[in-house]
């Protein structure tokens, strides 16, 4: 007997922004499915743990997988990549720049409070503050709190993404991160890769408290007992959650019984986990597009466009794709995956080793010149390994490179830092939308905007930015299209950075474990909605 396999393609285009007020979603999940009457634990295994409990101080897939475990947004996506209410029970536009939304009551902190509009407030003045995401709030002006359980999300004008934003808002505790710490911290401040009471300390309205912590061990989830969600189906009350860097390491885990749950599952594993008859495979198609970017401030030679086709050129990205992903991705030439608003048709991959050594004599280096890289080996699927091979293509061009890898929990570090010439990051849209790739990875870089933030490259374009802040205050969908299908075509012909691939996604659980029915192509698996047999 095999293990059955569950695919899922992806769902475009988006679902219109529209005035949404009904729970039906929730109601009709709670009518199909019904909890066993015992409560269960789940021993789960990602490549890594959160690198901090502060929701705010890094923007990372991992950040909101840990998020939609402790914490509940104002929205949710589901399956269909439409908008599902959680904390907000309903909303609807007033007028152009804004929207009202209406809070559920009832609804309980981890400390035992009544979350209200003021903790909305304040976790929005929070997330205007943070490093990583007051890019996503840039076009943000107010949360305005009309009463208790009601609050008016105000914009600068016109903008379409009101909804998708609302993704983000995970609303704290606003009385827990009031004043200072014994050690005379204020609770509430955010300290990227620092010491911090927020850091080691959360209260939240989601379906599960930490336990107990230990970074790089292993993390101890519980049943919120208070939790707000009554129609949950999820009968999981403990998840204990251990960090298993290598991917035939985790997978083996499984097959052996030893973990109930495991993401990611390499590519190289999917036939070993579809032979077991003790688990069950689930695969979607991928949005999330993994690149290199070149940092023209580091490195002299990046600011000549030539020489970043030469490196564009020389990277055979559907061979990669082939030969390391084993075909569980799809070959990029741009950022927006099909589907999204921004996917420009004409653009496709460009692999050509005489036209990237012919553009390296013609910018006067066919001899080449060295460079360092750095990469995770432990963030993306295969992704040291991918940083290798791609080494080896520059190096048929001339181009030697120093690669470093290392844990995702130091690399971010040294990513903030820019202290490599190339360095590898991964972007899912979590906004499902186009324009979210190009505010964080190649808009020029603005501390105050918050724009440009995940730029490692330094990469800067006026037309580029143009276009980006202009389709966020156009509501016309066919005109928004072809300003953010412009922005590719820029991106691409100015080879702005090096696309690799969008990455597909897998899970896999032990047979009665229900993960087909809480994963989603944003990869935020929703566990407090899990059912074990």
């Amino acid at each position: 007997m095999k293990s059955s396999v569950t695919k899922f393609g992806m769902n475009a285009p988006i679902a219109p922004t529209t005035e949404l007020a009904a729970a039906a979603g929730c109601v009709l999940l709670s009518l199909l499915l019904v909890a066993p009457l015992h409560a269960k634990t789940l021993n789960l295994a990602y490549d890594a743990d959160p690198v901090s409990l502060d929701l705010h101080e890094q923007l990372s897939g991992g950040t909101l997988q840990f998020s939609h475990m402790v914490c509940d947004p104002l929205l949710r996506w589901n399956q269909e990549l439409e908008f599902e209410p959680r904390l907000a029970r309903s909303w609807r536009r007033l007028n152009d720049s804004t929207v009202r939304f209406t809070l559920r009551q009832g609804v309980q902190f981890h400390s035992g409070r009544e979350m209200t509009a003021k903790d909305v407030a304040f976790t929005f003045e929070r997330l205007k503050n943070s490093e990583d995401f007051k890019g996503v709030f840039a076009n943000f002006t107010a949360a305005n709190i009309v009463d208790a359980y009601t609050i008016d999300l105000v914009t600068e004008g016109p903008y379409p993404l009101v909804e998708h934003t609302a993704t983000y808002i995970f609303p704290l505790d606003s009385e827990f991160y009031r004043g200072v710490d014994e050690l005379g911290r204020d609770k509430a401040e955010i300290v990227k890769h620092g010491d911090s009471f927020a850091a080691t300390n959360i209260s939240c309205t989601g379906p599960y408290t930490v336990a107990t912590r230990e970074q790089g061990v292993k993390v101890v989830f519980e049943r919120f007992a208070n939790y707000w969600d009554i129609d949950s189906p999820g009968n999981v009350s403990r998840i204990v959650f251990t960090p298993i860097h290598e991917g035939p390491t985790r997978v083996a885990a499984l097959l052996s019984g030893g973990i109930d749950f495991a993401a990611p599952i390499p590519p190289t594993d999917l036939a070993r986990i579809e032979r077991s008859d003790r688990v069950n495979l689930v695969t979607m198609s991928g949005t999330r597009i993994i690149t290199l970017q070149l940092n023209q401030k580091r490195k002299a030679e990046f600011a000549d466009v030539r020489v970043r086709r030469a490196i564009v050129y020389a990277v055979n990205n559907a061979g990669i794709v082939e030969k390391i992903m084993k075909n569980f991705g799809t070959a990029a030439a741009q950022q927006s995956p099909k589907g999204y608003v921004g996917h420009h048709p004409g653009l496709k991959p460009r692999y050509d080793l005489k036209k990237a050594k012919a553009l390296m004599a013609e910018a006067g280096l066919a001899d080449g010149f060295s460079v360092t890289m750095m990469a995770p080996n432990n963030r993306y699927v295969n992704d040291a390994k991918i940083a290798e091979a791609v080494a080896g293509m520059l190096a048929k061009i001339n181009i030697k490179v120093d690669l470093i890898t290392m844990p995702k929990a130091q690399y971010w570090t040294k990513f903030d830092e820019r202290a490599a010439d190339m360095m590898m990051i991964g972007w899912h849209s979590d906004t499902e939308d186009s324009a979210n790739f190009s505010e964080f990875l190649v808009m020029t870089p603005d501390q105050e905007s918050g724009y440009g933030q995940y730029n490692s490259g330094n990469y800067s374009h006026a037309e580029v930015d143009r276009l980006v802040r202009a389709s966020a205050q156009q509501t016309d969908p066919e005109k928004r299209a072809k300003m953010l299908q412009r922005v590719e075509k820029i991106l691409y012909d100015d080879a702005a950075f090096v696309p690799l691939h969008w990455q597909d996604r897998a899970w896999a659980a032990a047979k009665g474990v229900h993960i087909e029915r809480i994963v989603n192509v944003m990869n935020f698996p929703y566990l407090g909605d899990l059912v074990i047999d």
